[in-house]
């Protein structure tokens, strides 16, 4: 039996975080509630797991006083610990006692002091986990969701065969399977006696071959093609219409936006496969916000969708390089073949029959990456992009998000695809800056 003191930040994370301590107890210090109180209002996903918080807490608190505790379904008890002056004198004079962290800091050391049973802090915030180690309270991180970025699955591996399992590839067109080969994984197969000698396929679990990846002609998929092997492989896997839900992870440069849009606009323009590309990324600023923006919803939303606009307009200005004149991507909107708008409005939709990407999908949760794969009507194909190593929202980090998360939860499903990519291309410059700055 323990006794977890839970932090605001990882309410506001999941807010389903009260089932996920089997039957150990739980103590939310008062400061907690008082900070989800200042959410409540916020029409973010803050603001909304913090209004279930309020709503699974008066749940409970109909079963019995939250004050003395109330039974929680894994058998622990749940409580809630009110802040009193007695437990200042357990603080070191330098944690101020008007900020919250150490209130809920104080409350964990009060009852450290009262419970016969181990009592861990569990926050996502790192200093307050500093804080609680220095003071001598055992402190966690939420690691529910948690993947190891370093083991995250890449989509690919590498094996050496001999010569002639090379030749029956290129002559019959597929291989059976190899051990311990997922779903859609690709695989680069090597001549062990001739490095040359190579090729490289995927698994098709339907037909439960390893099968060549689809071939380009010179001018690729709206001017794109793919500059590596692992373009190769997202380019392979995107054009693929019974993997309907694609996610590609790298660093900046790596082409994963770039491609996704490519492939949605051949999908949507060229083979009618959809009825529209929709394109939408979280609002999170890099480095300090510059507050409200003026005009209407369009030119608020011009700045965050900016990245999606140049990568539309470089593949519209060479699909057309031949023509004087270039439509625009808002020629492509008024069309209706594109859509571009911000996850803020994607709560309670129903996108049936649609190619639809996520951009900087590393900035989202585990719950907010659900309630978007949940609004994917028939026909729909869902790609998401980003860089776990490129986090703007304080309340995630590159094990945490909801895009490595997803990874790995649906790596073994057949309608499922994932591309790790490496190599940078968007300029020698960009390379060297993501590779050593």
């Amino acid at each position: 039996m323990k006794t977890f003191v839970i932090d605001t930040n990882v309410l506001l994370y999941d807010p389903y975080a009260l089932y996920r301590f089997q039957e150990n107890n739980i103590i939310i210090p008062i400061t907690v509630i008082e900070e989800i109180d200042k959410f409540k209002k916020d029409m973010n996903e803050t603001g909304r797991n913090a209004r279930q918080v309020s709503r699974l807490l008066d749940d409970f608190r109909i079963g019995g006083s939250l004050s003395k505790g109330v039974s929680l379904p894994s058998g622990g008890k749940l409580m809630v610990e009110i802040f009193e002056d007695k437990v200042v004198g357990k603080l070191p004079p330098e944690l101020r006692l008007d900020r919250a962290d150490n209130r809920i800091l104080a409350v964990a050391m009060d009852v450290m002091h009262k419970e016969k049973h181990p009592v861990i802090l569990v926050s996502k915030d790192t200093n307050l986990r500093i804080k609680a180690d220095a003071l001598g309270l055992a402190a966690e991180d939420y690691e529910s969701d948690k993947v190891d970025i370093e083991d995250l699955y890449s989509g690919m591996t590498e094996v050496k065969v001999e010569p002639v399992t090379l030749d029956t590839f290129h002559g019959q067109g597929w291989l059976p399977p190899v051990e311990n080969i997922l779903p859609n994984q690709f695989i680069h197969m090597t001549d062990s006696t001739n490095p040359d000698h190579h090729a490289t396929g995927r698994y098709d679990r339907s037909s439960e071959r390893i099968v060549p990846l689809r071939k380009f002609g010179k001018d690729g998929i709206w001017s794109i093609t793919p500059r590596n092997r692992e373009q190769s492989y997202a380019f392979d896997v995107l054009l693929d219409d019974s993997v309907k839900l694609v996610t590609l992870v790298g660093k900046a440069g790596t082409g994963k936006t770039l491609l996704a849009i490519a492939a949605g606009l051949h999908k949507v323009a060229e083979e009618n496969v959809y009825n529209r590309l929709l394109v939408s990324r979280p609002v999170f600023p890099m480095g300090r916000d510059i507050g409200f923006l003026p005009g209407d919803i369009e030119e608020k939303l011009a700045p965050w969708m900016q990245p999606i606009f140049d990568n539309v307009e470089l593949l519209l200005s060479g699909h057309e390089a031949e023509k004087r004149h270039s439509k625009g991507y808002k020629e492509l909107v008024a069309m209706g073949i594109m859509e571009i708008e911000p996850l803020t409005y994607i709560r309670g939709r129903s996108i049936p029959n649609q190619f639809m990407i996520v951009d900087e999908a590393q900035n989202l949760t585990p719950h907010e990456i659900k309630t978007i794969i949940t609004r994917a009507g028939e026909g729909t194909k869902i790609v998401l992009t980003g860089d776990p190593y490129q986090i703007d929202n304080p309340y995630v980090d590159s094990s945490s998000n909801g895009l490595t998360y997803l990874v790995e939860r649906l790596k073994n499903l057949d309608i499922t695809g994932h591309v790790t990519m490496s190599k940078g291309e968007r300029s020698e410059l960009a390379e060297l800056a993501a590779n050593l700055l």
